[in-house]
């Protein structure tokens, strides 16, 4: 690929062998090709390097390195991003045909938009449509979404288009595990980046035994995930010296994750 391209697309891949097939296709199919496609194989031990050197094309970049995590990978992936814009996708996810051009085109026509999202819609091992998440439909304009952040997350991780210089300026918090998007879009809208949504689905969301998603669901308390970001977050506002009404707005939320975890951590041993 000669110059730089439109997009970075940034793929970070842990034993995803069974899925990380259609997801490249979905990738690779896209309407909008002018891409690189950084594939960023965290240490995984199944098949997923085989499969992923099955596809040859030019605008993939492959990157194999020993386990650090989803935040080291990702941070490495934009240290790598040669694009105006970086788009993310998980490696059991599906990208619509569009996806890429309609995003684009978004931050093409509204250079005041830092971010922007899409809905999606959730599928399972098979590919079967299981539903829509509706805090992701009930919140798409930049108003909906900095009205929602401080007290949940509305915004799908893998479904995210940004610019490349924001997210080079902000990056992944490593002290953020597990829920380093939440973090990274509360900081974000406490620094006044417009975030918004193209009100289609352009992502399909793989719900599986094994994935992210399904695993927290499971494990932890969200409401108490959800408290402990919201402390970290703040912590690190308040030791720059910074705090505004959307930080007042996510310690309301802070003190209602904190309740609602109570309640359902008692309710749980009842």
């Amino acid at each position: 690929m000669s110059g730089s391209p439109l997009i970075s697309v940034l793929l970070p891949v842990y034993n995803s062998a069974a899925f990380i097939a259609a997801t490249l296709q979905s990738i690779l199919a896209q309407t909008e090709g002018n891409f690189e496609l950084l594939v960023l194989n965290d240490g995984s031990t199944d098949e997923s390097e085989q499969l992923i050197r099955s596809f040859s094309d030019s605008r993939i970049r492959y990157f194999h390195h020993p386990n650090m995590g989803l935040v080291g990978t990702l941070n490495r992936g934009i240290a790598e991003a040669r694009g105006t814009y970086i788009a993310r996708i998980d490696a059991d996810d599906i990208c619509l045909p569009e996806r890429f051009a309609k995003q684009a085109a978004w931050l093409e026509a509204y250079p005041q938009t830092a971010l922007v999202g899409c809905f999606i819609t959730f599928i399972n091992e098979e590919g079967v449509e299981t539903g829509t998440w509706p805090a992701d439909r009930d919140n798409y304009t930049a108003t909906q979404i900095t009205q929602t952040l401080p007290y949940i997350n509305c915004m799908a991780h893998p479904g995210i288009m940004i610019r490349t210089a924001v997210l080079k300026q902000y990056l992944y918090n490593p002290a953020q595990q597990h829920i380093e998007d939440y973090d990274l879009w509360l900081r974000m809208q406490a620094e006044g980046e417009v975030m918004e949504k193209v009100p289609e689905t352009l992502l399909l969301y793989r719900v599986h035994s094994a994935s992210v998603t399904a695993v927290n669901i499971k494990r932890q308390n969200l409401f108490f995930k959800q408290f402990h970001c919201k402390r970290r977050y703040l912590a690190a506002r308040l030791a720059k010296g910074r705090f505004n009404g959307f930080d007042a707005r996510v310690v309301a939320g802070m003190c209602k994750d904190g309740i609602t975890g109570i309640v359902k951590w008692i309710k749980q041993r009842m």
